[in-house]
């Protein structure tokens, strides 16, 4: 059984959540009405990524979750977005989703945050994963810069994550390393990986969307035009299966043994 997505590529209205939140209400509508079972927006898509910006961070309870929480209801689809999560007086990057029903079955803290625009003086690390299950498949969550970092994704193949998804703000200079870092994430670990990437220009960098999807063999599958929309792909668990059953990656990794060289390098 497949599990199908939708890839959302927008241009927030700058430091304005509540009319983006307006302006992406016809997507997750089409989303819907195109069978998808989850759309995706990019990093903090309400107000443009931002590292310097404190501005609009809000909690769980604010204007943008509750509002994803009520359009995923209204719609009947599950719904990732990505925000400035205000928690016990903590600045994270966060993520959230939405289930179809508008209950919050997943959320994810940032864990690498963008030291070169010193992303850590205003937020905090998460440190945990983050994953949910839907359409019989399980998901996690990364965000943008977590891509750089593929321990990380390995724990997420480690816990049974299928599909990693991704929502970025990765800018138009280094789109090369983009779809690079996400077949080598996908192919490395046998899993499927999704990056929702945002596109137009912002106070902070250019954006050309780009959204893609890579199988588990480290193939593209989904590639999103360079305009606002949404873009729709399969999700195969079958895929995962075969990828597994030509190459023994899992079985073959030496985990235990790669931490027994980095302390033997360490006390040289």
């Amino acid at each position: 059984m497949t599990v199908r997505i939708a890839l959302a590529q927008v241009t927030p209205v700058w430091e304005d959540p509540g009319e983006t939140l307006h302006h992406i209400e016809p997507l997750v509508a089409e989303a819907a009405k195109k069978g998808a079972s989850i759309i995706c927006f990019p990093e903090q898509f309400g107000t443009g990524w931002d590292p310097g910006s404190v501005s609009n961070a809000q909690p769980v309870d604010g204007l943008i979750v509750q509002t994803l929480a009520g359009y995923a209801k209204r719609h009947h689809i599950a719904i990732l977005g990505s925000l400035r999560l205000l928690e016990q007086g903590k600045l994270f990057n966060a993520c959230i989703v939405a289930g179809r029903d508008g209950t919050l079955i997943a959320s994810y803290r940032k864990v690498h945050l963008f030291s070169p625009l010193m992303e850590g003086a205003n937020y905090q690390p998460g440190e945990r994963i983050g994953t949910f299950q839907l359409g019989g498949m399980t998901f996690g969550i990364a965000i943008c810069y977590d891509l750089r970092f593929s321990p990380l994704f390995h724990v997420y193949a480690a816990a049974g994550a299928e599909c990693v998804l991704v929502p970025s703000a990765w800018p138009a200079s280094r789109m090369d390393a983009w779809e690079l870092f996400i077949r080598t994430r996908a192919i490395e670990n046998q899993v499927f990986v999704a990056g929702i990437n945002t596109i137009g220009t912002t106070p902070v960098d250019t954006y050309q969307g780009n959204s893609i999807v890579a199988g588990p063999l480290g193939d593209i599958i989904c590639r999103a035009p360079a305009n606002e929309g949404v873009t729709c792909t399969e999700l195969d668990p079958g895929a995962i299966r075969q990828a597994h059953q030509a190459m023994h990656v899992e079985e073959d990794r030496q985990t235990g043994l790669y931490h027994e060289m980095a302390k033997a390098t360490k006390k040289k």
